[in-house]
């Protein structure tokens, strides 16, 4: 049988990234032009500048990808291509360049969901992995809980109702000096602090429902919103003691802090993921996107799952990261399923999880 090659492209954000992908599974080359240097300037990315710069690289890494993995545009069977979410200049850098190869090849385009392709990076470095399984997805703009019931179905359980776990682990390492990213920053600086040093409180969704209060009315017959995440009050309440500290003169631990906030996220990650698998009898459970390249959660995650009986699967930081690997993968079994996009498909900046 002929193996499928497809080239995946991802420009969501902040790394110009190529990959091709043999069989959905075997990744031959994966590429990745990271923007960090540049938007740590700004203290966060620049959507402007991301632009810019994944003009600049775009060519270049699917030129690397293609010689890495020994093959060219012609062996090429199609071509994946995240277009949304993200930033909406970013995602038409790649989409504009994954339709212009498509048509200048006359190979099929597929249009790939960003989560799904981090759902899909799991299948990279666990070939046996099938559906179903549950997954949650934390990275800086989502956190999702969902349970995967084939390749591209899934079913959410629940969502952030506010700030996703990357985005409030960016805000307080600013916070505290530590700059952007914030992720990979507070986990360093928490493996010399006390995890318990400052009392944070752990944020946990309820269904009751009070006028004005914000809360989701998807959670007044209490059958959703049940796994649905918040990390607000948990941010706030962190800036909040940075601040008092600051008033009476306190002396404030970087790792202290990072450490406490770090430990208040896994804990609402590994509680809402836990009780899910429990209420579904889950028998796998994944995770994907940034925040699951955390050491601190990786540990708990496996140690929770490890006393249930449930197969824990995770990939590695390079995959767990914005990455066009994943991207190949998920645009993989659209293709083998027969699912094409048309030269209209355009950046959707909002696009939710099951939508196309």
């Amino acid at each position: 049988m002929k193996d499928t090659l497809i080239l995946g492209i991802e420009s969501s954000c902040d790394e110009t990234a190529a990959s091709v992908v043999k069989n959905g599974r075997t990744v031959l080359s994966n590429i990745i032009s990271s923007q960090i240097d540049l938007h740590t300037l700004y203290g966060g990315v620049v959507p402007e500048l991301a632009s810019r710069k994944h003009i600049e690289k775009i060519n270049q890494v699917i030129r690397l990808a293609l010689e890495e993995a020994g093959v060219t545009l012609d062996d090429l069977d199609a071509i994946g291509v995240t277009y949304g979410p993200g930033l909406v200049g970013a995602l038409l850098v790649g989409v504009s360049e994954a339709k212009a190869i498509a048509w200048a090849k006359d190979i099929p385009l597929v249009g790939v969901h960003h989560i799904e392709g981090h759902v899909s990076a799991n299948y990279i470095e666990h070939p046996d992995l099938e559906p179903p399984f549950m997954c949650e997805i934390i990275s800086g703009g989502h956190t999702h809980l969902v349970l995967v019931k084939d390749y591209g179905e899934f079913e959410i359980l629940g969502r952030s109702r506010d700030d996703a776990a990357g985005e409030a682990f960016d805000k307080v390492a600013r916070a505290i000096g530590l700059g952007y990213p914030g992720g990979p920053k507070i986990d360093k600086a928490a493996r010399e602090g006390n995890p318990h040093a400052v009392e944070l409180p752990r944020p946990h969704i309820t269904n009751e429902i009070r006028e004005g209060s914000g809360v989701s009315k998807r959670a007044r017959d209490g059958s959703e919103g049940k796994y649905d995440f918040s990390f607000s009050g948990l941010k706030s309440a962190t800036l909040n003691y940075l601040n008092k500290c600051a008033m009476t003169g306190q002396t404030v631990s970087q790792a202290d802090v990072a450490a406490s906030f770090q430990q208040a996220v896994v804990d609402e990650l590994v509680e809402n993921a836990m009780r899910a698998a429990e209420d579904y009898q889950t028998e796998t459970f994944a995770i994907a996107g940034g925040v699951a390249a955390n050491s601190a959660l990786r540990r708990a995650m496996k140690e929770a799952c490890g006393k249930r009986g449930i197969r824990f699967c995770y990939p590695s930081p390079i995959f767990c990261t914005d990455n066009a690997a994943m991207i190949g993968v998920a645009a993989y079994y659209d293709y083998i399923k027969g699912i094409r996009s048309g030269w209209d498909l355009n950046a959707v900046p909002n696009l939710k999880l099951g939508e196309r």
